[in-house]
Parts: C-alpha cells; structure tokens; sequence
C-alpha cells in the first residue's frame, strides 16, 4: 500500500458545467476512467496536450473529487476515484457513449 496526497479539495465543489467544460479535460477524464491510473508523462503522451495545461486540468479534476494524485519523490501518479459517485458516473458515461 502507499500513501496517497490529495489537492484539497474546496468546500464547495465546482459545478458539472466547470469540470466538463473543457475538451482536453474531458480527454484527460475519459483516459483515467479507461486505465485507472497513470504518471503525467503517459498522460500527456496519449491526450497530446502540453504539460502545464494537463496539470491545471488535473488540478481542477482534483478539486471536484474524481482524481487523485500520488507522489514518489519526483514522480507523480494520477488516479480516477473510482470510488466516488460522481467518478463512477462518469466512467459509466463514457462507457455507454
């Protein structure tokens, strides 16, 4: 098992229209839903966006609950919170579209 570090979440979470607001975000979502979990360079290898917009997406992700971030030293993991409704929501979205 490992530790897990979370970006706080803010005491209200931003609005559905927010967190899909953006393609690449929704590329970023559709990806971790599909693979579960994934460092930051194969996330930006496979969803072609540059890394400061993948990150400030990540962040927003993190924000609303649905992914989480990992850190080994240097390294850093994102995770889909499968775990939660809204994620499983989506993920089941995903699959039906």
């Amino acid at each position: 098992m490992f530790m897990v570090n979370k970006i706080e979440k803010n005491k209200e979470e931003p609005p559905i229209e927010e967190v899909l607001s953006s393609k690449g975000r929704v590329r970023i979502l559709r990806l971790l839903a599909e693979e579960g979990e994934l460092n930051i360079s194969e996330i930006i290898n496979r969803t072609k966006l540059n890394h400061t917009i993948t990150l400030k997406h990540l962040e927003q992700l993190a924000k609303a609950g649905i992914v989480q971030e990992k850190k080994f030293g240097r390294i850093r993991i994102y995770r889909y919170c499968i775990e939660q409704t809204r994620a499983r929501a989506l993920k089941n979205l995903f699959q039906l579209w």
